[in-house]
C-alpha cells in the first residue's frame, strides 16, 4: 500500500506549546487538532519515518490530509506531462525555453514556419515563437489561427531593449498577436510611428540582444505560462490570468512590467448606402 507523504512544500511546525501547525504549500499556517493522536506519530507518518500502521484516528487524520491536498501518495507528476510543445524561432531563446519545457514534463519538439499550419486542431499542443526581433508583417497571421481550432498559442518578440511576451491563446476568442497590435496601437498618441516602425520603415537593429540572464528569465516566464496553460490556469492571488497578460521585460535590468490586454472584438462591416429617390 502506498504511503501518504506531505505534499511538496507543505510542512508540519511545532508552534509555541507544541502544538503543530501545518504550514501549506501557498504559505500558510493551518492549526492542526490531533485529537488523540501523538503529534510525534502523525509527522512519522507523513514524512519518511517508518512509524506503526495507524489507527482508526490516525488513519481519518492522514485522510484529512489527503482530501485537502496537504498530503499524496504519489509523486506528482511534472505539470506538462502529457503536453506537446512546438517551440521555433530565434536560438537565444528557445533553447532555454525547450531545456525548461522538458524539465517540466512537456513534451518537445522543434519547429519551423512551415509546420505551423498542420498543428492547427492537435489539442494537449502548444506552439511557441520566440522572436530576438520585431514582429515581420504577416509573419504571425497563421498562427494567430490556431486557437480557433483548440491549439495553444504563446510568442515573444523583442523591440529594442524591451522583449514582450503576449498572452497565451488556447481558445476561439482569446487574445491573438493582431488583437495585441492593434490594443497597443489604441493605447498611443504615436501610433503611425508604432506602425511604421513594425513595418520595417526603420533603420538596422542595434539590439541589446538578451545575456544568459535575460534569455533565461524570458523562457521561464513562458513557462510559468504553459504551466497555466497545462492546468486549467486557476486564479490565484492578484496577478493576471495568462489568456490575458502582457508582459515587458526590460533586457538590460531585467524589469517586468504587466499589461492587461482583452480580444477586439470583430466589427460588423457598415451597411452599404441605399440609392436616394429623387422627389
Amino acid at each position: 500500500m502506498n504511503r501518504s507523504r506531505l505534499a511538496p512544500g507543505a510542512g508540519i511546525v511545532t508552534a509555541p506549546g507544541g502544538r503543530p501547525v501545518l504550514r501549506t504549500s501557498e504559505g500558510e499556517f493551518l492549526r492542526i487538532d490531533t485529537g488523540h493522536v501523538d503529534t510525534g506519530e502523525l509527522i512519522d507518518r507523513l514524512t519518511d519515518g517508518e512509524g506503526r500502521a495507524p489507527s482508526g484516528e490516525l488513519s481519518l487524520l492522514i485522510t484529512a490530509f489527503e482530501e485537502a491536498g496537504h498530503a499524496v501518495t504519489e509523486p506528482r507528476r511534472p505539470p506538462l506531462t502529457g503536453r506537446t510543445v512546438h517551440i521555433l524561432g530565434d536560438p537565444v531563446l528557445t533553447g532555454p525555453l525547450a531545456r525548461f519545457a522538458a524539465a517540466k514534463g512537456a513534451e518537445v519538439h522543434p519547429a519551423t514556419a512551415g509546420d505551423v499550419a498542420g498543428l492547427a486542431g492537435e489539442r494537449d499542443t502548444a506552439v511557441v515563437w520566440c522572436l530576438d526581433s520585431p514582429v515581420p508583417e504577416g509573419l504571425w497571421d497563421e498562427a494567430d489561427r490556431l486557437p480557433a481550432r483548440h491549439t495553444a498559442w504563446l510568442r515573444c518578440h523583442r523591440e529594442g531593449a524591451h522583449t514582450w511576451t503576449e498572452p497565451l491563446a488556447s481558445a476561439p476568442g482569446d487574445v491573438t498577436a493582431a488583437h495585441v497590435r492593434l490594443r497597443r496601437l489604441a493605447a498611443t498618441a504615436a501610433h503611425r510611428e508604432l506602425a511604421a516602425y513594425w513595418a520595417g520603415h526603420r533603420t538596422p537593429d542595434t539590439g541589446p540582444h538578451p545575456t544568459e540572464p535575460a534569455a533565461a528569465l524570458i523562457a521561464a516566464l513562458l513557462t510559468a505560462d504553459l504551466i497555466a496553460w497545462a492546468s486549467g490556469e486557476p486564479h490565484r492571488g492578484a496577478g493576471l490570468p495568462a489568456r490575458r497578460r502582457l508582459r515587458r521585460i526590460d533586457v538590460r535590468d531585467l524589469t517586468v512590467t504587466e499589461h492587461p490586454v482583452l480580444p477586439v472584438p470583430e466589427v460588423a462591416p457598415l451597411p452599404a448606402p441605399t440609392a436616394r429617390t429623387a422627389p
